[in-house]
């Protein structure tokens, strides 16, 4: 048997059958990504190996947590121009059409996250192995990043599995576990771990025919089938995804209908549109927010905390969500409130997160295990994180410290998850008040992945610390902030619903605020968004804020909540509510909406982004962008507030705050900070 050369991003090793085993393992990094010298190697590798001529190849990887986690997306954001965006994609695949065109059959073993690149190269082999347990993830998520796939995944994988599994997977981004994938058509095997190696050499030393899509899978890339077909996929996408703001489903599913039964046509379109696409806009921010998104995730990397147990205090919506959520990433949680009675509900929806997300029987179970109701607080003992998540009212917080801090062990993290109070208010009752720290998730826990890590001046560091380990450890997105009033996320978003408010006092319709919210690119309109959320709990935020900060509160929300008209969660607010959908009644004939409904919406949440800026809040820009894409869904292909503001210039927006000043009072009176926005935005890397 070779003996490999270790000091490489991957290296071959042949076995006692001539069966050649390359490995991939990127150095300084815990994940394989394709980088273009990383391709260059594969490249170098391919042609040694074709000369030498083994009986077969397996490619697979050394990194725990996966297979090939795509193409390094930090090289997207340097690329200057788009020739030379498409010399980069030609050359991924000549890459890959050289490992499709071995003389010797090729099996990609997969493991874990093998997404984007990493599965097209896989499609470049003739056969595929996936580790059949949850953590293995297949999928094209090229489309997040506005781009579609480049290296030849559309053109492989539609005649494989034929278009609608394959447009489905490349429209939605979604990735599948081994069994789905291996229904689908483009695994061949999904096994247990202790079966991976032997299955391997089992397709090399007696290679079957490779796997053939069905005559019905063949026909969906008929040439006369795909006109209709595309027209049903770009209503579908249209749903989701506007083509103005999102145009790289639109440009697939277009590439796709004149070259879908041409494999090397529909290769040569693919490099085409991509270069066209990745240099754009879209892309361009997308990527931002991936790299934002990346930048969060490195904030718990080096931290050795280790949490088991998580006892969460509060039941209630948020609560019992948490604890469902530790739960389902592992961890073992007691749940507590004052009854039994209280905490079932919570232990329901468990139920279906469980059900929803693992699917199979067993690890539902597992994960039901680990839940356990606590009415007597008996795991405060034992928990390694304890998180107060009861109702607003900084009494009642202090009271449940004073029980909680005795029982504690020296070593436990105090979390709190308030939404607005400042740690100040909370920890005076505390005989260690530098241990609590703020854990503030977001609504639903399930599908928001930020969390605001709460600290101020007399915050133990090192509990900071942990506190962003253990966000990392549920896989969520630790955001620090400043133990101000609202905090970041809600601070900036308040305004914004508020203007909402004030504008349908003034007669524009909620269909038409929300309709102009949406054209800019938020994922829900503000109004339907205040109604989501529950009009108390925005009329509490907004009365917290404004005696902190001076804000006014519009006397219509005060009317709305003193009704019991308080949003989708009692069927009726702002809109009324049917099955837990809002009734949208159309615009009134004759009414003109125009620009200044979105310019006023926008622009009071910009203006708190230069407050909360110029006082620290936030570190930095990208923190604040990264912390507004994934806690508000703030228009992802924008690249962010601050960065939209750099994109529009701080001085043009300035001037239309004074505007609106002028016309609407002081609510839109420019922020202090806005005359060192120079200061706080630099330039884009690679912007020249």
């Amino acid at each position: 048997m070779d003996t490999p050369a270790r000091d490489a991003d991957l290296y071959t090793v042949i076995d006692d059958d001539n069966v050649a085993w390359l490995h991939f393992d990127k150095r300084d990094s815990s994940t394989n990504v394709l980088s273009a010298p990383v391709l260059e190697a594969f490249y170098a590798e391919l042609l040694a190996l074709t000369e030498r001529a083994p009986r077969g190849l397996v490619i697979l990887s050394d990194k725990p947590n996966g297979f090939i986690a795509g193409a390094d997306v930090r090289e997207f954001a340097r690329l200057e121009n788009r020739e030379q965006a498409l010399a980069a994609i030609q050359r991924g695949q000549e890459v890959f059409d050289r490992l499709a065109a071995l003389p010797f059959p090729s099996v990609a073993l997969i493991h874990g996250f093998c997404l984007g690149g990493g599965l097209e190269l896989a499609l470049a082999c003739r056969y595929r192995i996936a580790r059949d347990d949850p953590s293995t993830r297949l999928g094209l998520p090229e489309v997040r990043l506005g781009i579609h796939p480049g290296f030849g995944g559309s053109a492989r994988l539609c005649p494989l599995v034929g278009a609608m599994h394959a447009m489905d997977l490349m429209l939605s981004g979604r990735s599948v576990d081994a069994r789905a994938a291996k229904r689908m058509g483009f695994v061949d095997h999904a096994v247990a771990q202790r079966h991976l190696h032997r299955a391997a050499c089992q397709l090399i030393l007696d290679p079957p025919f490779a796997h053939r899509a069905s005559r019905l899978q063949r026909l969906s890339n008929h040439a006369w089938v795909r006109p209709a077909l595309a027209g049903v996929l770009r209503r579908q996408v249209a749903k989701k995804a506007r083509p103005d703001h999102y145009p790289a489903p639109y440009a697939l599913i277009e590439l796709w209908r004149e070259h879908g039964d041409r494999v090397r046509e529909m290769m040569h379109a693919e490099a085409e549109s991509v270069a066209d696409l990745v240099v754009g806009s879209t892309a361009q921010n997308l990527i931002r927010a991936f790299v934002l998104q990346d930048n969060l995730k490195a904030l718990g990397r080096g931290s050795d905390f280790r949490p088991q147990h998580v006892h969460v205090v509060g039941a209630g919506i948020m609560g019992g969500d948490i604890a469902a959520w530790c739960a389902l990433r592992g961890m073992q949680v007691t749940l507590a409130d004052q009854s039994p009675e209280r905490i079932a509900p919570a232990i329901k929806r468990a139920a279906g997160l469980f059900k929803k997300r693992l699917k199979r029987p067993r690890p539902m179970q597992e994960a039901m295990d680990r839940l356990m109701p606590d009415h007597q607080s008996l795991g405060v003992e034992r928990a390694d994180v304890v998180i107060e998540a009861i109702f607003e009212d900084a009494e009642a917080k202090r009271a449940l410290y004073r029980q909680l801090e005795p029982r504690m062990k020296a070593g436990a993290l105090l979390a709190t998850n308030t939404s607005s109070l400042p740690l100040q208010e909370l920890r005076s009752v505390l005989a260690r008040p530098e241990r609590l720290v703020g854990l503030h998730f977001f609504n639903p826990v399930a599908k928001m992945q930020l969390v605001e890590i709460v600290r101020d001046e007399l915050t133990d560091s090192d509990c900071v610390a942990r506190a962003i380990g253990f966000t990392r450890r549920i896989e969520r997105l630790p955001l620090p902030v400043s133990s101000t009033p609202g905090f970041l996320i809600n601070r900036i978003l308040m305004p914004y619903l508020l203007e909402a408010v004030e504008l349908e006092t003034e007669g524009v319709p909620v269909t038409e605020i929300d309709r102009q919210a949406l054209a800019f690119g938020m994922p829900m309109g503000p109004v339907e968004l205040a109604d989501t959320v529950g009009l108390d709990i925005c009329l509490h935020v907004a009365e917290i804020l404004s005696s902190h900060l001076g804000t006014s509160v519009p006397q219509r929300l005060h009317e709305l909540v003193g009704q019991r008209r308080l949003g989708r969660k009692t069927g009726e607010g702002f809109y009324h509510y049917k099955n837990g959908k809002p009734v949208k009644k159309p615009v009134p004939r004759g009414f003109q909406g125009d620009s200044e409904i979105i310019d006023r919406l926008i622009l009071r949440m910009l203006n708190e982004v230069v407050a909360c800026l110029r006082e620290g809040v936030v570190a930095d820009t990208e923190l604040l962008d990264g912390g507004m894409i994934y806690g508000t869904g703030f228009a992802p292909f924008r690249g962010g507030p601050s960065h939209y503001i750099r994109t529009v210039g701080a001085d043009t927006l300035y001037q239309q705050l004074q505007t609106l000043e002028q016309r609407h009072g002081a609510r839109f009176s420019p922020d202090a900070g806005w005359d060192k926005m120079a200061g706080f935005i630099e330039p884009p890397p690679g912007s020249g």
